[in-house]
């Protein structure tokens, strides 16, 4: 593996005007008698900085733990402390020793009959309640479990850090960004997808390190735990294709598929009297199907306003991801200059956001570590991480204000409405800037330095060979040094 010395690293605090006065809190941007130090100093410190601003989310979540998830049910709202960790503790039979996908829930325990999470994330939760004590009252329980868990994800946080800050190789303070995103902190521990974040992460850091197949296997693995990495797989598709490269896709694909029917298999199946579909494992997959227009999409501020309750949502959101989808693939082959993978990663992310029927809060998570290597420009960064927090809010004020009776203790409905288009203004403001980077890598911050894709893994410094329509190669590699790629101009078609 290629070697970077410290005088090569980019330094945020030298070409990002932001980063550069936030540093005057702790002394400054970096001078010329700085010690070096190499990629190992920045990773240690964003490894801490994610560690110290979990601990904050942790804390932040104080006034629920010992009240608001068990005592007064608004309480959490009007906190925003809210989370599903203890309540689907017992809500999923974890208190009973029940296990995932094989024994049915009972109604008493709670408003599901199987699990509706993926099996990797069924898989975390069940560890995590064998983890947890045994003994006492149910509130007992249900408070360590949620320690265990946020023991658990803390380690999935950390290790997003470290890949976002390696993926990059002359660029490890990007890694700053996740580390103190507010909305990594606010929504780390209200749900599990720091698990699937976690995975996909890697997966990024091994295709900027060349290796299709373990970049495969960790994308099934994470779409086993969640199904928006599977998403990840049309921008290599497209990017391998403009590249002349589709071996590395196929085999990160075929890698994909079996490390995910290796984790699926075991429980999709019911043997005895034929073969049939498990309902447990399938639990998810019909309940996102049959899921109504939920909080924080679009869909359902357009029910709101018309008063139509959507029941065609499923068709109106595939058939948006489906004209997105086409329209990067537009992008990326008519693009001037073959996009960076994290680019595309972070556009496909976003669609998929952006259209499907519900928006939780912490699906920001999905975003935070691609954002960062897609724009790693701090203003942008915390413009819509500014968006997120405000959303973040008000969703829980609303819900308090809902569901506290006659007291409208939060925010009304003009509220929530306002605090998501903040939301979705937000998200289309940072794919814009990433289009326009696209379109124009002379303003990409990340090729500033004569860079292709430090993401790009084999596709680093790769020529293009298919250029659609009138889109000419402005930009052709002439020679390759240390990680770096020189351009020169030229003409080509595809």
């Amino acid at each position: 593996m290629r070697s970077v010395r410290d005088d090569q690293l980019v330094r945020p605090t030298v070409e990002d005007e932001v980063a550069a006065a936030g540093s005057e809190l702790i002394g400054g941007p970096a001078g010329r008698r700085a010690l070096p130090g190499g990629w190992r100093v920045p990773v240690r410190i964003i490894a801490l900085v994610m560690i110290g601003m979990f601990a904050l989310g942790m804390v932040q979540k104080a006034p629920c733990y010992d009240h608001g998830w068990f005592f007064g049910a608004t309480t959490q709202y009007t906190h925003a402390c809210y989370s599903d960790i203890p309540h689907l503790f017992a809500g999923r039979g974890f208190d009973q020793g029940l296990i995932p996908y094989l024994d049915r829930i009972p109604r008493s325990a709670g408003d599901m009959d199987y699990l509706e999470y993926p099996v990797l994330t069924g898989l975390f939760m069940e560890v995590a309640a064998l983890v947890t004590p045994g003994g006492g009252s149910i509130q007992h329980r249900e408070q360590l479990n949620w320690f265990v868990n946020a023991g658990m994800l803390l380690a999935c946080a950390v290790v997003i850090a470290v890949c976002v800050a390696r993926t990059h190789r002359r660029r490890p303070w990007d890694g700053l960004l996740v580390a103190l995103a507010p909305a990594f902190a606010l929504t780390a521990t209200i749900n599990w997808d720091l698990f699937a974040v976690a995975l996909t992460a890697a997966a990024m850091y091994m295709w900027s390190r060349g290796k299709p197949a373990a970049t495969g296997v960790l994308i099934g693995l994470a779409a086993a735990a969640k199904l928006y990495p599977v998403l990840l797989l049309w921008p290599l598709l497209l990017l391998c294709w403009r590249a002349g490269r589709p071996r590395a896709f196929l085999t990160s694909l075929a890698a994909a598929a079996g490390a995910w029917l290796v984790v699926n298999l075991p429980v999709m199946f019911v043997f005895g009297g034929g073969v049939h579909i498990r309902p447990g494992w399938a639990k998810f997959y019909t309940f996102s199907q049959e899921r109504p227009v939920d909080y924080g999409s679009l869909w359902l501020l357009i029910s709101q306003k018309t008063g139509d309750p959507l029941a065609d949502v499923n068709t109106y959101a595939t058939a948006l991801m489906i004209v997105g989808a086409l329209a990067l693939g537009a992008l990326c082959l008519y693009a001037p200059r073959r996009p960076r993978f994290a680019q595309l990663a972070f556009l496909v992310v976003a669609l998929f956001v952006l259209t499907n029927k519900v928006y939780s809060p912490q699906y920001v998570l999905w975003l935070i570590p691609l954002a960062a290597l897609a724009r790693p420009k701090w203003r942008d960064f915390l413009i819509w991480q500014a968006c997120e927090v405000l959303y973040f809010l008000g969703i829980w004020f609303y819900l308090a204000y809902i569901g506290d009776g006659d007291k409208h203790q939060g925010l009304p409905l003009e509220g929530y409405q306002l605090a998501l288009v903040l939301h979705l203004l937000g998200t289309l403001y940072l794919c814009a800037v990433v289009v326009r980077d696209v379109l124009s890598p002379e303003r990409d911050v990340v090729r500033r330095d004569g860079s292709d894709d430090p993401s790009g893994g084999l596709l680093d410094g790769a020529p293009d060979i298919r250029v659609l329509g009138p889109a000419r190669r402005r930009y052709r590699p002439v020679e390759r040094t240390e990680g770096r790629v020189q351009w020169g101009t030229g003409s080509g078609g595809a």
